[in-house]
């Protein structure tokens, strides 16, 4: 065990160490050459809006009327409404494809992430303020739909494309 120790010793001076002097005595990577180039990354203004839980259905029926009361409604609070954008100073308004609906549509946005909900709006082609403040923000709030109908209006349906738009407040 010595001896190979020994012969160790004097291979690793009469030859290695030589050969690491003479390269310069140093363990570290010469540089050949650098290079260099720009990245750019540009945002564009980004404005996402998605309504979630299917389409809607509010119907009015026996069950949710009280006798003698010309008024009937039914509301629901199915679906949700979500969105994002990158732009400040930023709303979003709500409009119905209906010129003139035969019965009252009503929308409420509860529980907003961000922003402030707007009062309860009747839905018309006309847009109209749904959520106020929703700034540079991703967000979301459910959406309560409310039906409104007199017994002295009859049947029928009314049936709404809803339109949500981010705008500019």
């Amino acid at each position: 065990m010595k001896l190979s120790r020994y012969i160790r010793s004097k291979w690793i001076a009469g030859y290695a160490l030589p050969v690491i002097l003479f390269l310069g005595g140093s363990a570290s990577a010469q540089v050949y050459g650098t290079a260099a180039h720009t990245v750019t990354v540009q945002v564009s203004v980004i404005t996402a809006v998605k309504v979630t839980g299917g389409s809607v259905n509010l119907n009015i029926s026996s069950a949710s009327v009280v006798a003698g009361q010309d008024q009937m409604s039914v509301t629901d609070q199915s679906t949700s409404l979500l969105w994002g954008t990158n732009s400040s100073a930023r709303k979003i308004s709500v409009s119905t494809n209906l010129a003139a609906p035969k019965f009252t549509l009503n929308l409420l946005a509860l529980n907003p992430t961000q922003g402030t909900s707007a009062p309860e709006v009747t839905l018309a082609a006309a847009s109209k303020d749904l959520l106020l403040n929703i700034g540079r923000s991703s967000g979301s709030c459910i959406l309560k739909y409310t039906g409104i109908a007199l017994a002295s209006q009859g049947t029928g349906n009314d049936v709404h494309v809803i339109t949500f738009t981010v705008q500019t407040q």
